[in-house]
């Protein structure tokens, strides 16, 4: 089978190949905010009484850490006692649940933000957090399509079907893991993993990507050559600045420069580094044309929650006399083929899975030891796993678009469960470099 090649920039976040080989309608997607727009979904039912009062943040161009930021600000309270389930874009309409510990509703009047509402839903004893989170709702419009109406929705159409003959999509970690203007985490990730600390720190302050501001450019320039005080004096942004600050202020300390930054921030980047690894790995089992939706002998499998979703916890090795078996409660969708996250207490696949799995880190100069940072053990990862198929289904509807008079726009409506990413189906559709 010949796979559809990525464009350059996704083959640099170990992204080879679209899951479809049909040609895409093009288009651009965030023209404005309210073109996505996402509402999470959360297990979670509120009481009328509790210690955290629970509201619906509303959301317009704002991240998640900066509002939540913000929010604590108005409210004068430690942004330690405002929980939320996940981070949401920023170039967007977002709505999410956050908990406020010891906060009363009408204290809310004070938080009077732009493009910022907050709705309360009742109390609870529990801090809203990452578990709660099944999924989210997406409803994103695609502007500037080309095409007579027919013509787009039988593009739309195939790879709709090519989607559900496969099963779903493949499983990636999206441009947003890895930095969409500046795709750098992985590789400060990378550094950490190997115990170069200094490595981590000097390619996140002096890494230069086309897509960043030339006041940007010219400070790492400066920082590259060592010059450290000059490169500070015309930094432009808050964390590289905060690394300078320390570099200097230490005397070259990269480890006091790696904890300037946020807590959060920190872990980010050896996340992502295994999220490029399992990019990889996701993209040589396309490759070696290995199927998602099938069980092989060696593979690795999870079964479902209570709730219908992957449970990575519950992982088994499919074995020969166990493949027909295992096959069937794939097909219902009560098990699900994965390919490992990489950690200290990863278990490689068996067979031709687990040789790509083990050429990978072979390639990368990495042991699965390594996940284990002994400088800073708080950012050390076990590993997990993760399924290497997404299934999708959709809603469409195409319409004349009033921002660009000429062109369509296409209105697409789905649901994701947690940790995947809907600019990874978006691809499929628009195969737009």
């Amino acid at each position: 089978m010949i796979l559809k090649a990525s464009p350059e920039f996704e083959k640099r976040i170990g992204i080879w190949f679209y899951s479809t080989n049909l040609e895409g309608i093009g288009g651009t997607i965030k023209t404005i905010p309210a073109d996505f727009n996402v509402r999470e979904i959360t297990n979670r039912e509120e009481q009328e009484e509790g210690k955290y009062l629970i509201a619906e943040l509303t959301k317009e161009n704002w991240d998640t850490h900066g509002v939540i930021r913000e929010i604590a600000h108005r409210l004068r309270v430690s942004r330690n006692r405002i929980g939320f389930a996940g981070t949401k874009d920023k170039f967007a309409v977002t709505k999410q649940k956050i908990s406020i510990w010891s906060t009363e509703e009408n204290e809310l009047a004070r938080v009077n933000i732009a493009d910022v509402s907050l709705d309360v839903i009742g109390r609870s004893n529990k801090a809203v957090s990452l578990g709660d989170l099944y999924g989210n709702e997406f409803e994103i419009v695609i502007r500037g399509v080309e095409g007579r109406y027919e013509a787009v929705k039988e593009k739309i159409d195939a790879i709709t079907n090519e989607i559900g003959t496969n099963g779903g999509i493949a499983n990636f970690f999206g441009v947003q893991r890895f930095g969409i203007t500046r795709p750098i985490t992985h590789v400060v990730g990378r550094h950490l993993i190997k115990g170069d600390i200094n490595g981590a720190v000097m390619s996140y302050i002096s890494d230069i990507f086309p897509g960043e501001s030339e006041a940007a450019k010219q400070a790492r320039m400066l920082c590259k050559s060592g010059k450290l005080k000059e490169s500070l004096k015309i930094m432009p942004l808050r964390y590289e600045r905060a690394m300078l600050n320390a570099l200097i202020k230490k005397d070259g300390d990269s480890l006091s420069a790696f904890h300037s930054l946020p807590k959060n921030l920190q872990k980010l980047f050896v996340h992502a580094y295994q999220s490029y690894l399992f990019n990889i790995i996701l993209s040589q089992r396309m490759k070696q044309n290995l199927p998602f939706n099938v069980a092989i002998a060696g593979d690795v499998v999870c079964f479902h929650n209570e709730f219908g979703f992957p449970d990575p916890d519950k992982v088994e090795k499919v074995t020969a006399n166990k493949i027909e078996g295992m096959n069937r409660l794939l097909k219902r969708g009560r098990a699900f083929v994965t390919v490992p996250i990489c950690g200290y207490e990863t278990e490689f696949a068996d067979g031709a899975v687990g040789a790509i799995e083990r050429k990978v880190l072979e390639e990368e100069a990495i042991e699965l030891d390594n996940f284990y940072i002994e400088k800073m053990p708080e950012l050390s990862s076990k590993g997990t796993s993760r399924p290497v198929l997404l299934p999708v289904e959709l809603k469409t509807e195409i319409s004349d678009d009033e921002l660009n008079p000429g062109y369509l726009k296409v209105k697409l409506n789905f649901f994701l469960p947690k940790g995947t990413y809907a600019t990874v189906l978006l691809r499929e559709y628009m195969k737009d470099e």
